[in-house]
């Protein structure tokens, strides 16, 4: 049995509209079966995710989430994962934790906002400042290739090197001035209370959430998800365990119902933008079948 060895240089072969593509025909496929397993100690997280799609195969990604790492200057989130034979259940792959994790965090948003955001979006900012902002960063690019980009963190340091790293993207200061002026919010941070206020939201705009991962954690607050037509990538690893959606659904801000559609409702037409002026939010839940579908796409590449 030869078992693949999938590590960061695999990523010169990789295209994000691709992958997109990659992401919306695996939802074609028979719907995924997925567990989720997490475990807490204080801040930190260990969660263990696994899928299983017929045709695809199966996939265990494991991560441990440790924000305070990065006081330290190492990654808060490590991993790995393992993808599994579909004929035969045998170790097909051994994928780089960090490369699966970039293209799947990315590509799923990127996926949504080529459906839902207007095609002609001038203005993106990326509030966040991390590894993650910068996955955000090359994928919007590729998507939107004439808008302008832009930055926010709380730690301006973290947006400068962006900046150095990326000349083309402009760093900002005010947040509340910038996502008034932007068409595309991509929001990826640790939050565990909101930055982003449904106020700031102008008409026509596309909210994409990534941050919030644990139901202690939300990036929007009420009145944005009140005011858009609230998207999700699965109903099924969202709506009961991101704070994201299970708070607001709590306090009965809103209901099961306003949760429009699904990577899985695309071929309904229901996982669309209804007009140029309507708010759209998307919910990046990132589950262990996307992975899946990620990790496949990787592999096909790799010949």
């Amino acid at each position: 049995m030869t078992v693949q060895m999938i590590g960061p240089e695999a990523e010169a072969r990789l295209d994000w509209l691709a992958l997109c593509d990659a992401i919306e025909a695996g939802h074609r496929r028979p719907r995924a079966e997925i567990a989720d397993i997490f475990l807490y100690r204080g801040k930190d997280t260990l969660l263990s995710r696994a899928a299983w799609i017929d045709g695809l195969g199966q996939l265990v990604k494991t991560a441990t989430i440790f924000p305070g790492n990065v006081a330290h200057g190492k990654p808060a989130v490590n991993g790995s994962a393992a993808v599994y034979s579909d004929l035969d259940g045998t170790l097909a792959a051994i994928v780089d934790f960090h490369l699966l994790t970039k293209w799947k965090t990315a590509g799923d948003s990127l996926c949504a906002a080529r459906i839902l955001a207007r095609p002609d979006s001038e203005v993106i900012l990326i509030v966040g400042g991390g590894t993650v902002a910068r996955s955000l960063r090359q994928a919007y690019a590729a998507a939107f290739p004439a808008a302008r980009l832009q930055v926010w963190n709380r730690t301006p340091v973290s947006t400068a090197r962006m900046a150095e790293d990326f000349p083309d993207t402009e760093q900002v200061r005010d947040l509340e001035t910038a996502v008034r002026g932007a068409d595309i919010v991509t929001c990826a941070t640790m939050a565990t209370d909101p930055v982003i206020s449904g106020d700031w939201l102008r008409p026509g705009c596309h909210l994409d959430l990534i941050g919030a991962y644990r139901p202690d954690m939300r990036e929007a607050d009420d009145l944005a998800l009140q005011r858009a037509r609230i998207f999700v990538d699965s109903r099924e690893t969202t709506i009961g365990h991101i704070g994201e959606l299970k708070i607001p659904l709590a306090s009965g801000a809103i209901t099961e119902g306003d949760v429009v559609a699904d990577y899985y409702d695309l071929g309904t037409g229901a996982f669309a933008r209804r007009s140029g002026d309507e708010i759209t939010l998307f919910k990046n839940g990132g589950g262990a079948h996307l992975d899946l579908m990620v990790a496949r796409y990787i592999l096909d590449r790799m010949g």
